[in-house]
């Protein structure tokens, strides 16, 4: 469903990203692990179109998207909860999820899915609240759900677990799991959170200084060798 060939990116004089490979099947959670600072943010970018790549290519179910902006790979169907979450402070909940409906057309941009209340049934109760008013970890439910409600093929989430209470990191869990068992999208959980991220991962890839330093499937992750590129 993407696949990354030989990217690299540089910001000024410094190369960022140093021809990183990597591929995401439909049904499929890939994992990206690295300490801070290690270029994951930027990939995430790069593969949404955020930020533009020197070289290398994005392909999305066979088209290669590379120099496609954020909103055209949107309407192919790639979908994205940055980090931070980036809500809209001013406007309602309701608001905030019709945003995520943008790329559609007619009625289809104008009707909630119900699924995202049982996803995250406490944005049904906060529709009309502002969405500045809510927590951290309510504000990430609603990132999500927004993302959700473009119905993608592919999702990437930029660390969803950082800042957030215990309570709604499990709600958050629960929730990809869900779409990873429901099979019908590809996922990209980039991580600083090991266990949440090995519970969910079918495989994994370790940044280091800008480059795939390890990669494999869901059980290599706890070996030593993964550890140490995680350490602080």
């Amino acid at each position: 469903m993407l696949q990354v060939d030989q990217l690299n990116q540089y910001y000024g004089s410094s190369h960022t990203l140093r021809g990183i490979s990597l591929s995401v099947k439909k049904g499929e959670c890939l994992t990206l692990l690295g300490r801070n600072g290690v270029g994951k943010t930027t990939l995430l970018k790069c593969m949404m179109g955020v930020l533009p790549v020197a070289s290398g290519s994005v392909t999305f179910d066979g088209k290669n998207i590379t120099r496609l902006t954020p909103h055209e790979r949107a309407r192919l169907g790639i979908a994205y909860v940055p980090q931070g979450r980036e809500i809209f402070a001013r406007l309602t909940v309701e608001e905030n999820l019709l945003m995520g409906m943008a790329t559609k057309s007619g009625k289809k941009a104008s009707i909630i899915n119900g699924e995202v209340y049982e996803l995250f049934p406490v944005l049904k109760e906060m529709l009309q609240r502002r969405g500045g008013d809510l927590s951290g970890g309510q504000q990430q439910q609603l990132a999500i759900a927004r993302a959700l409600l473009a119905e993608p093929k592919l999702i990437i989430f930029d660390e969803p677990t950082e800042g957030i209470q215990p309570s709604i990191i499990k709600d958050i869990a629960r929730v990809i799991s869900l779409l990873r068992e429901r099979g019908d999208m590809g996922i990209v959980l980039c991580e600083q959170y090991f266990d949440f991220a090995r519970a969910l991962a079918d495989k994994f890839v370790v940044l280091s200084r800008g480059e795939v330093v390890a990669s494999g499937t869901q059980d290599a992750m706890d070996g030593d060798d993964i550890r140490k590129h995680l350490a602080v």
